[in-house]
C-alpha cells in the first residue's frame, strides 16, 4: 500500500495537464500512487494520458463537476493519506517528501498544507495579506475566504470518513465547504515553504465561470448551521455574522441589477439567518443559475 494517493481531477485542460502530471512523476518521494480523474473531457486528454503509458491510474467519468471527480478519486484511492493537485497547478519536486517529513514530525495533525507561489498570466504575483496561509485552528478565518488550497493539502483518509466527501451539488467553492466542516474540530498544519505553483488568470477558472461566487459560500455556511455539528458559541456567532454580511451584499447587488427574483430569494435567506431559523432556509436557491 502506498503512503500517498495523489488525485488530479481534470476537464478539458489538455494544455495544463501534462505539466501537472509531470510534476507528480518528478517527485523525490516515490511511495505514492497517482490517479487522474477525467471528468468527461472532450479535448485530447485521453491521448495525452496514453502518452504517459502505465505511469498512473486513469479513471474517466461522465462530466459531473470537480466535486464528483475528486470524490471518484478518493473512492479509488488506496493510501492512508490523500493529496490533491488541480490540473492547472504544479508541485515542486520536494512536495511529497516535505509532506512525509511533516507527518512524521507531527503525527497528531490530520491535515496540513504548504505555502505556494502564485502565477498570473505567466508572471509571479504576491498574495494580499488576507490570503496569507495560517496554521492552527483557522475556522473563523476560513469563514471569510478559503484558507486552504486543495493543491497544497495532504490529509488523512479518515477525515473523509468522519466529515464526508466533497459536496457534489456545488459547482464551485466545494473546497471551502469541506474545510468549514473540518476546521471547527481539526487544526490545520502549515509547512512554511512554497511547494506549489498556482496558475491563475486563465479563462476556464471556475471563479470566472459562475456569477456571485459568495452564494456558494453562503450555501456552505447555512448548510453547516443546519447540520448537527455542534459549533462553539463564538464559531456559531461568527458564522451567522459572515452569512448575514455576504447575503446582504448579494441582496443589494441583485436590487441594483434589477434581479428582483433573486433579491426576493436573498431577502428570505436574510430573514431566516436573522431569526436563526436555519432549517427554514431553502439553500438550493443559492445554487440556481
Amino acid at each position: 500500500m502506498p503512503t500517498f494517493s495523489v488525485i488530479i481531477p481534470t476537464y478539458n485542460r489538455f494544455g495544463f495537464l501534462k505539466q501537472a502530471v509531470r510534476s507528480v512523476l518528478d517527485q523525490t518521494y516515490r511511495d505514492y500512487e497517482l490517479i487522474v480523474v477525467d471528468d468527461g473531457s472532450t479535448d485530447n486528454t485521453p491521448s495525452l494520458v496514453k502518452s504517459f503509458g502505465n505511469c498512473f491510474s486513469y479513471v474517466r467519468q461522465e462530466h459531473a463537476g470537480v466535486s464528483r471527480a475528486r470524490n471518484t478519486g478518493i473512492r479509488h484511492a488506496r493510501a492512508p493519506f490523500i493529496a490533491f493537485l488541480d490540473s492547472d497547478d504544479i508541485w515542486l519536486p520536494e512536495k511529497l517528501q516535505e509532506g512525509y517529513r511533516y507527518i512524521c514530525d507531527h503525527p497528531e495533525i490530520a491535515i496540513h498544507q504548504t505555502e505556494e507561489i502564485w502565477m498570473r498570466r505567466g508572471k509571479r504575483v504576491n498574495p494580499m495579506k488576507k490570503h496569507q496561509k495560517r496554521g492552527g485552528m483557522i475556522f473563523i478565518e476560513s469563514l471569510h475566504q478559503c484558507m486552504v488550497s486543495p493543491s497544497s493539502v495532504i490529509m488523512r483518509r479518515e477525515l473523509f470518513e468522519r466529515f464526508g466527501l466533497f459536496d457534489e451539488l456545488l459547482p464551485a467553492c466545494e473546497d471551502y465547504e469541506l474545510w468549514l466542516r473540518i476546521t471547527p474540530e481539526e487544526p490545520v498544519g502549515l509547512i512554511p515553504r512554497p511547494l506549489l505553483v498556482k496558475h491563475g488568470g486563465h479563462r476556464d477558472q471556475l471563479s470566472r465561470r459562475y456569477w456571485g461566487m459568495d452564494r456558494f459560500r453562503i450555501y456552505a455556511i447555512i448548510k453547516l448551521l443546519q447540520s448537527e455539528i455542534s459549533l462553539p458559541g463564538d464559531y456559531a456567532r461568527e458564522a451567522r455574522t459572515v452569512a448575514l454580511t455576504k447575503s446582504s451584499i448579494l441582496y443589494e447587488g441583485a436590487l441594483k441589477r434589477g434581479r428582483t427574483d433573486f433579491a426576493d430569494a436573498m431577502r428570505a435567506v436574510i430573514d431566516g439567518i436573522s431569526r436563526r431559523s436555519y432549517n427554514s432556509i431553502n439553500i438550493g436557491i443559492l445554487l440556481a443559475g
